[in-house]
């Protein structure tokens, strides 16, 4: 695990937490400037997407080694944790856990996908070797590419970094994560005193998402996008500014 802190430390704390087969240096790039003038962001690269040799080990072991850093150089309190797809549920987890606390928690378009074990090795036998594959020859690549480009309108350059995450991550790492991700439930109607839970909600998605964050926490505060999962971390401004106009409104409330 990497943990490396930007910014003013008198300036609201702000935790980034990756997506799948991701590191914050790729997932937030794009908005990485808009936040650190704003934030002291605390980066993390979980086990296994550290550039390290260590391979991720599981949704829980990680979340715990989240909440040691925070408790040994924060205090045990955070103003803000903002995860990107996957890094929802660890924003999740640390909300749901109460072992740290958490003024405001962000959570990025996620799936919060939830299943048995069966079905969580099922999904995993037939998405990670997708994942994994994505890079496999030019022409792959260069199908990838232009599937990244139309869907969610990455130029050149951000196209070719979120690539590089299929390739250069060990795919034991990328299994672990996916599968164990699945296997990591949230409890029904999550209230936690003095925290509010804050979602990005991307509309292109559907609505059997909204449904999920509106079961899994209490009085959840819904922003809705006109986008796809996550498109306001690909570059373009008129996605990631009103998202990051959003962010700032949640960071003001009240909780």
């Amino acid at each position: 695990m990497k943990f490396e802190e930007y910014g003013n430390e008198n300036k609201k704390k702000m935790m980034l937490l990756p997506g799948t087969c991701c590191d914050w240096q790729t997932n937030f790039c794009n908005v990485f400037d808009a936040l650190s003038g704003k934030y002291h962001l605390i980066c993390v690269n979980y086990d296994g997407f550290d550039g390290s040799d260590d391979v991720f080990p599981d949704m829980i072991t990680v979340t715990e080694k989240i909440e040691k850093y925070i408790i040994d150089n924060h205090g045990g309190r955070i103003d803000a944790a903002l995860g990107s797809s996957l890094g929802s549920s660890f924003v999740g987890q640390l909300i749901q856990r109460r072992n740290v606390h958490i003024d405001h928690g962000i959570f990025g378009s996620p799936d919060l996908d939830q299943s048995g074990r069966i079905s969580a090795k099922l999904q995993s036998m037939l998405v990670v070797p997708l994942l994994t594959s994505f890079t496999k020859g030019e022409r792959k690549q260069e199908k990838t590419k232009n599937l990244l480009k139309k869907i969610f309108l990455m130029d050149d350059e951000v196209a070719d970094k979120f690539m590089s995450c299929f390739s250069k991550f060990n795919p034991e790492s990328i299994k672990n994560e996916y599968y164990t991700d699945l296997l990591t439930h949230l409890d029904d109607k999550i209230n936690v005193e003095h925290t509010k839970a804050h979602f990005i909600y991307a509309s292109k998605m559907g609505e059997k998402y909204l449904k999920r964050y509106k079961k899994y926490f209490y009085d959840p505060d819904i922003r809705e996008f006109d986008m796809q999962h996550e498109q306001w971390l690909f570059g373009e401004k008129k996605y990631a500014e009103p998202v990051l106009k959003a962010i700032d409104e949640f960071m003001q409330m009240p909780v």
